[in-house]
């Protein structure tokens, strides 16, 4: 009964908070349809010169001191006292107050004052100076409504705290949470800096088909759709390695992309079906040389953006000063399982050890495929420093060379950061003859039911027996890197828009 009777008071007052809100909002609509009879709507105004943002007020205030300045921006903030107010503007850079004076800006400008709302946006222009109270202001010699807010924002003290609304109202959280907007403005930062610094080295930014007919060059489950004009069925890119490969043949020795890619599968922290990849593929070099690449490009966009190389992530540091440790899975696996498997031979025994320690695998799984899963069981979490984990089975890597004096083994990396993975690289496979019977055994793995096999890219072979150079290469996620840098929980609190479920499902 208890449970019962505290329902139905909260359904009461959650009934009486939307009246309260479909009222106020009825007032704006009032609002905004007297000032269009006055000739004063706000929507026909299509520019507002201004000077200044509120950070470089703040920042440089003693030269800007009794200076004239103008600002646009939000009102987030307004305490009317009578014939004097103060409100808060909200800009890109921040807030900065406002002094708003009837004798300074005019008694009919300050009628009009008092009758905006928080969540209008307005121009204001005025003086520098510091209250009393030794706060950066604004005397207000003129404010002016750019644009009229016809919704209420959430309460101002608390911001918007529901995470569903955040992600599908982000304009909403960005003007409420200033760690939102930090957080995409080191974003921003954060690609430009790793776009500078490849810029720097030489690589040449280029753009591949994101419609193809053969989704290659990951384990991923494309999304598939219809093309009319030509009656075909195309695929989302699971990945920009493919094509990226035939610009290498192509004489492009250096090349990089920074893009969207689409992969069918579920959501959860780290997981969004679309996110931001960046692969990149140098000529003349191998897997040694793309961990020398992404160690120092860490580092640099660390210290550019954050201005450190000590990342902290939910409490923990991470040194990206300090040399990265490199280790291969076999020693990943004896470290932390256990297990040395170099002391594996059949599959027979691959699949004892496994049940032995109760790690699942398929019957379509070979040996190569349960030392992965052995690294991914005991190891992966154990990997908090910035760690380079070497020489995977041949079989999860299709695209990859093997090791000369190891043919069960390839050239490949993948870099470890707080138990994630966050880059994946390889000496590139450059033979055609052998990424042939690479190809004719993943579509024997599709034809026993794994979704996530590559199929044979004839095109892409053409492109091999051209002949490509020895390759390294590696995808970085980008949306990952972005959460250890900005201390963020989950993807979608680096996604702008990260997908969601429709509201009526």
């Amino acid at each position: 009964m208890g449970e019962q009777k505290n329902n139905q008071q909260n359904n009461q007052q959650n009934n009486a908070k939307e009246q309260d809100v479909n009222q106020l909002r009825k007032v704006r609509r009032e609002k905004l349809a007297n000032l269009q009879a006055e000739g004063k709507n706000p929507f026909i105004i299509t520019k507002y010169n201004a000077t200044h943002h509120a950070a470089d007020i703040r920042d440089n205030y003693d030269e800007l001191e009794g200076q004239h300045v103008t600002l646009a921006g939000r009102i987030m903030q307004k305490r009317v006292m009578g014939k004097a107010s103060f409100c808060n503007i909200l800009d890109q850079s921040g807030n900065i107050q406002s002094y708003v004076a009837r004798d300074s800006i005019g008694e009919e400008e300050y009628k009009d004052f008092k009758k905006m709302d928080i969540g209008d946006i307005v121009g204001l222009e005025g003086e520098v100076f510091k209250t009393k109270t030794g706060e950066i202001s604004i005397h207000a010699s003129a404010i002016k409504l750019l644009s009229k807010s016809l919704q209420i924002l959430p309460e101002k003290y608390h911001g918007l705290t529901n995470t569903d609304m955040r992600y599908r109202q982000r304009y909403v959280d960005l003007i409420m949470n200033m760690e939102s907007r930090d957080t995409f403005i080191k974003r921003s930062k954060i690609i430009s800096a790793i776009r500078r610094y490849l810029d720097e080295q030489g690589f040449l930014e280029v753009e591949t088909p994101m419609l193809v007919s053969n989704a290659g060059g990951a384990a991923a489950r494309p999304f598939e759709t219809h093309f009319n004009a030509l009656d075909e069925d195309f695929k989302l890119r699971i990945s920009l390695e493919l094509y990226l490969k035939r610009l290498i043949v192509g004489g492009l020795e250096k090349v990089y992309e920074i893009g969207r890619v689409f992969r069918n599968e579920g959501l959860d922290t780290r997981h969004n079906p679309e996110f931001t990849l960046m692969e990149l593929y140098q000529a003349y070099t191998d897997y040694n040389g793309m961990m020398d690449l992404t160690e120092n490009l860490y580092r640099h966009v660390a210290q550019e953006v954050l201005g450190t190389t000590t990342i902290v992530y939910n409490g923990v540091e991470m040194d990206l000063g300090k040399p990265f440790e490199r280790i291969t899975m076999v020693d990943a696996v004896k470290k932390y399982a256990g297990i040395d498997w170099n002391e594996v031979e059949t599959l027979d025994q691959a699949r004892e050890l496994a049940d032995k320690h109760h790690v699942e695998y398929e019957d379509r799984h070979k040996k190569g495929d349960i030392l992965s899963l052995f690294f991914e069981e005991f190891a992966e979490e154990h990997l908090i420093q910035p760690t380079f984990v070497m020489d995977h089975p041949i079989e999860i890597s299709p695209l990859t060379k093997k090791k000369p004096d190891d043919p069960d083994y390839v050239e490949r990396f993948e870099f470890f950061m707080n138990g994630w993975e966050m880059a994946n690289a390889y000496s590139e496979l450059n033979d055609p003859i052998d990424q042939r019977e690479r190809f004719k055994a993943q579509e024997e793995l599709l034809a026993q039911g794994d979704e996530e096999a590559n199929t044979t890219d004839e095109d892409f072979l053409n492109a091999l027996e051209i002949g490509m150079p020895p390759t390294g290469g590696i995808g970085f996620g980008i949306d990952r890197m972005c959460m250890l840098m900005t201390d963020s929980a989950a993807i979608r609190d680096v996604l702008l828009f990260p997908t969601m479920k429709s509201l009526d499902k």
